[in-house]
């Protein structure tokens, strides 16, 4: 077995391991935080359906982002829908047989690839062609969309440029899920893949990536309009009030 194989298997295992922990622990960290005050971001709705229906509408069409900015909302539409549609093309790696549905979608995926870059790109540009958002952006902003962008291009590159055994490919991926090690093809694009795929995993919970999780705990957007119909009483608030009785 080369030394390739064994660094890529560890570094592997090392990211999905500091990933997991760190999502658990961000998740943990959201739900814990109170939220004392009914504050939702109106016109809201009054019943826990409309909350429901708001929040798959910010989740699926990011409805807030498409009323602030459409410019933006396509740019970040395309790459969130785009990035989905590659994971999904990615899970041939990672089932056996593959499921149908992820067979169908394996051209749709390829082309998805393109856009997800172009969005990418376009979200980068943006940071340095607006004046607004150029005085706000940080060193870790453009970092994070150099980081997808390499993940982007190094994959398509292995598609359109200097192909790799995506058998041996496939064998490695089910081999760390099962524990038994198969040899990694000797591909400098494919190592540049992996790494930066596995150095994004390790630090998505702890940058500023992690906005997946934390719409579903924003009091703005998961509160119903009711505060007429009834109080809002945070958990410590409650345990006082009840230890005063």
């Amino acid at each position: 077995m080369s030394a390739a194989t064994v660094i890529f298997a560890l570094l592997c295992y090392a990211a999905a391991l500091l990933g997991a922990a760190g999502l658990a622990w961000r998740i943990r960290d959201y739900a814990r935080t109170p939220a004392p005050l009914k504050i939702p971001t109106t016109p809201a709705p009054t019943s826990t359906g409309g909350v429901v229906l708001r929040m798959l509408r910010e989740v699926v069409l990011f409805e807030s982002l498409f009323k602030a900015n459409l410019w933006i909302w396509l740019f970040g539409w395309t790459f969130h829908v785009t990035l989905a549609l590659v994971l999904a093309r990615h899970l041939r790696y990672f089932t056996e047989p593959v499921w149908f549905w992820v067979v169908w979608i394996q051209p749709f995926g390829l082309y998805a690839g393109l856009a997800m870059v172009g969005g990418l790109a376009a979200l980068w540009a943006r940071r340095f062609l607006v004046e607004r958002i150029r005085y706000i952006s940080t060193p870790s902003d453009h970092l994070m969309l150099v980081l997808l962008l390499g993940i982007g291009v190094s994959g398509l590159s292995m598609k359109f440029m200097s192909h790799t055994d995506i058998i041996a490919v496939k064998a490695f991926a089910l081999g760390l899920m099962l524990f038994d090690w198969q040899p990694l093809p000797e591909h400098p694009g494919l190592f540049v893949h992996l790494f930066l795929v596995a150095l994004l995993i390790a630090i998505f919970p702890y940058s500023k990536l992690l906005h997946a999780p934390g719409v579903f705990f924003s009091p703005g957007r998961n509160q119903a309009d009711n505060a007429r119909e009834r109080r809002h009483l945070a958990a410590w608030a409650a345990k006082l009030e009840k230890a005063k009785v």
